[in-house]
């Protein structure tokens, strides 16, 4: 009798795993961080969702990547992209990869940025910092502040080119959310997504700059960003891909076969996650009762909508919470907010929105009905 129910509890804990444990299984997959990277990350840009990650908070060097940083810190300070620079003799000669600044040479801003992200040019970085900032510290102070006001929190810049300098940290998560920034201004992409492109020379020539980023040539959707190496960072990547509704962010550091593991970690991201249209905008939400009017009811709407990168296991686990007053009193006006949208992926809160009336409703008190003829005469 022992040996029975023995062999029934061994019964019912095998039927107990397979029920739980494949949940589990099935999320490893969608966390699946298989990548030589010493760190890396994969976020969702509309979002900020992160997809994948490992290592992600760990402070480390991170190379020419820093140049997306710079370039950032030109947008928030720039007003004229076509501006012309007297390039600074302290732009001359900085060691590392270089576009060859010459003394005594005017390029435009545009130029400038052309030759920092297509082939990483150091002096044409350094060239940018001091057109924006009296000095290069200065200007590493800005991209600091820059950073931290993107939500990179754990970042610390010390120069615009990202040569090992002590002091110099950045983390994959903190890149990521610095490329999101970006991405919300037009030229950044144009520039990044760029493949050739030439810029004047100073002497009536051209520079012929070629971008790094092979993955423009070889990953579908690839929209940018930028490459990196030094001694102290290691290989590093971050790219970035579009495909239909839905835009991948991947960051790499440390990484040997840095282009072979971001495809493979967008790839992995773009086939288990989806964009997920959970609440369109400008919902109708329902019929309201409407009590001391002569409309019984009103309907109420949302005006902003929300999407978000979801596996098709997760979307079963999304719940929306309506907070509404069902005995709403006139008068009403429309566009009078009378509630609240909630959208929860496993009680954590993703998203919320006022609810709002989509019209007038008068009341039919005698008082409110002198008052509005009075408002109106």
């Amino acid at each position: 009798m022992e040996s029975k129910i023995k062999a029934i509890s061994c019964i019912m804990l095998l039927i107990l795993l397979t029920i739980f444990c494949i949940p589990l299984q099935q999320a490893q997959v969608y966390a699946d961080t298989s990548t030589s990277a010493q760190a890396m990350v994969v976020i969702e840009a509309q979002s900020g969702r992160v997809l994948l990650s490992k290592n992600e908070n760990v402070q480390r060097a991170n190379a020419s990547t820093t140049k997306i940083a710079t370039f950032l810190t030109v947008l928030k300070h720039c007003d004229n992209f076509d501006a012309v620079v007297d390039v600074d003799d302290r732009a001359i000669g900085i060691e590392g990869t270089s576009i060859y600044l010459k003394k005594g040479e005017k390029l435009t801003v545009k130029e400038l940025l052309y030759g920092m992200m297509l082939v990483s040019g150091n002096d044409a970085a350094t060239a940018l910092a001091l057109y924006i900032s009296p000095t290069v510290e200065e200007f590493a102070n800005l991209m600091t502040q820059e950073a931290k006001n993107c939500g990179a929190l754990n970042t610390t810049f010390k120069n615009p080119h990202g040569l090992d300098t002590s002091g110099h940290k950045t983390t994959a998560y903190d890149i990521a959310m610095i490329t999101r920034e970006c991405y919300k201004y037009p030229l950044f992409e144009e520039i990044v997504t760029t493949q050739n492109m030439k810029i004047s020379n100073g002497d009536g020539g051209y520079r012929y700059l070629k971008n790094k980023n092979k993955l423009l040539w070889s990953y579908e959707g690839c929209n940018g960003v930028k490459t990196g190496f030094t001694d102290d960072a290691g290989r590093c990547l971050v790219s970035s891909a579009k495909r239909q509704d839905m835009h991948l962010i991947c960051v790499v550091l440390s990484c040997g076969p840095m282009f072979e593991d971001s495809a493979k970690l967008l790839s992995d991201c773009f086939s288990n996650y989806h964009m997920s249209n959970i609440l369109p905008p400008y919902s109708y939400i329902k019929t309201v009762p409407v009590v001391g009017s002569d409309k019984t009811s009103v309907k109420v709407y949302t005006q902003k909508g929300f999407k978000y990168p979801l596996t098709q296991e997760e979307e079963g686990r999304i719940k929306t919470e309506i907070v509404i007053d069902n005995n709403l009193i006139a008068p009403l006006e429309k566009e009078e907010v009378v509630g609240e949208i909630k959208i929860y992926l496993n009680n954590h809160l993703l998203f919320s929105e006022k609810i709002y009336t989509m019209e007038d409703v008068k009341s039919n008190k005698l008082f409110d009905n002198i008052k509005r003829i009075l408002e109106n005469w």
